[in-house]
C-alpha cells in the first residue's frame, strides 16, 4: 500500500524539521515548505492527502493558503489542519469558516498531531466512499466499527492530570470528549470580577466536554483536576461521527444532556431559595458516593460549589462537626451520617 502524502507548511525551521522527522518515522511521505506561497505551489504539484499549516507566517499566512487551495478543484477537498501559537476564539472561528478541519495549539503533544492526522485521513476516506457509493455504506461502516456505547471508550488514549492541573480552559478548541477513569474534575466559570463558580463536580464514570462537541463550538467552561485524575480521550472527529450515526450513542448523550439541564435548573432553584446550611449539605452529598464517604476539597472550592463566602462554609462545617454529621481531619472530610445530612432542610 502506498504511503499517505503529508504537506507541512511551517516557517519555524526547528519545528518544521521536528514534524517532518516524526511523520517520516510514522511511515508518511512528507513534503515541507517554509512559507505559504511555496506551500500552495507544492500542494498543487503533489496533491497531498493532508496538509499541516502554520497560521502566522510572513508574506502569505495560513488563512490565505487555505482560501487559495479551497478554490482549486484538485485541492479543495484535502483535509487541512492549522497549527497556531494563539488560542483566541476569533482565530478558530475564522479558520473554521474558511473550511479548516482541525486545530492544534503550539506547543502540542506528538501523539495529538499523529492522532489528528490519522482521524482526518480516516474520515476523508469514508466521505470519499460515501460520495461514490451513497450514504448507507458510509453509515454502516461507521456504526459497525462501534457496535455499542462501551466501544466508544475502548482502547482510547489515556492521560493523567495532577491535582489543580488544568484540563482545558474556556475558549479552548474542543479537541476531545473526556471520560473519567479515576479521580474527580471540577467544571467552573469565572465572572468579570475574577470570582470562580463551580458548575459541576464529576467523578469516575462521568463524561465531560460533550456539549461543545455536539454544538461544534469551543469549550464554554474551565475544567480542572480536583485530585490526581486519569481520563480517556475520545477525539473530536470520532465522537462527532458516532453521535450522528449510532442511535445508541446519540440516545445516551441526549439523555445525559437532558439530565444535566434538569440538574442545572434545580441547582438554580436551590441557590435562589435554600439556606447556606442546606446548600452545604447538598454539596457534601454530591461529593461522596455509596462506597466512599471521605473526600478532600479546599474550603474555597467547597464555597464555590455552595455559592457563598468561604467563611460561611467554614462556620456551617463546624456546626455539622459539632452535630456529629461529619468528621474533619486535616483537609479530609468524612460524612459520618448520610441520613442526618439528608434530613437537613433549612
Amino acid at each position: 500500500m502506498s504511503k499517505k502524502k503529508v504537506l507541512v507548511i511551517e516557517d519555524n525551521h526547528e519545528m518544521r524539521d521536528n514534524i517532518v522527522e516524526l511523520l517520516e518515522l510514522s511511515n508518511y511521505e512528507v513534503f515541507n515548505e517554509p512559507d505559504g506561497k511555496a506551500g500552495v505551489k507544492t500542494a498543487l504539484n503533489e496533491i497531498p492527502d493532508i496538509i499541516i499549516c502554520d497560521i502566522m507566517m510572513p508574506g502569505m499566512d495560513g488563512y490565505e493558503v487555505l482560501y487559495l487551495l479551497s478554490k482549486n478543484v484538485e485541492t479543495s477537498g484535502i483535509p487541512f489542519i492549522f497549527l497556531t501559537a494563539k488560542a483566541e476564539k476569533s482565530d478558530f472561528r475564522k479558520g473554521m469558516s474558511l473550511g479548516a478541519d482541525d486545530y492544534l495549539t503550539k506547543p502540542f503533544d506528538e501523539m495529538d498531531l499523529l492522532s489528528a492526522i490519522e482521524q482526518r485521513l480516516k474520515k476523508h476516506e469514508l466521505l470519499k466512499e460515501n460520495s461514490q457509493q451513497g450514504l448507507e455504506p458510509f453509515l454502516n461502516q461507521v456504526s459497525t466499527s462501534y457496535k455499542n456505547f462501551e466501544d466508544l471508550i475502548k482502547d482510547r488514549k489515556t492521560r493523567s492530570f495532577d491535582k489543580k492541573e488544568s484540563i482545558y480552559k474556556e475558549g479552548d478548541f474542543s479537541h476531545y470528549l473526556y471520560y473519567i477513569k479515576s479521580g474527580r474534575v471540577k467544571l467552573y466559570k469565572i465572572n468579570s470580577d475574577g470570582k470562580e463558580f463551580i458548575v459541576d463536580v464529576l467523578k469516575e464514570g462521568d463524561f465531560f466536554g460533550q456539549l461543545a462537541l455536539i454544538q461544534d463550538i469551543n469549550y464554554t467552561e474551565f475544567a480542572e483536576a480536583l485530585e490526581t485524575t486519569e481520563v480517556l480521550l475520545v477525539p473530536r472527529a470520532d465522537f462527532q461521527e458516532l453521535i450522528f450515526s449510532s442511535n445508541e450513542i446519540s440516545s445516551r448523550f441526549i439523555k445525559m444532556i437532558s439530565k444535566d439541564l434538569a440538574d442545572k435548573e434545580g441547582e438554580l432553584m436551590r441557590l435562589a431559595y435554600n439556606t447556606v446550611r442546606k446548600r452545604t449539605a447538598d454539596a457534601l452529598k454530591k461529593l461522596i458516593d455509596e462506597e466512599n464517604k471521605e473526600f478532600s476539597i479546599s474550603r474555597d472550592n467547597l464555597s464555590s460549589i455552595v455559592g457563598t463566602a468561604t467563611e460561611s462554609v467554614i462556620r456551617v462545617l463546624s456546626e455539622f462537626k459539632k452535630d456529629g454529621i461529619i468528621k474533619i481531619e486535616g483537609g479530609k472530610v468524612t460524612v459520618l451520617s448520610y441520613d442526618k445530612l439528608s434530613a437537613i432542610k433549612y
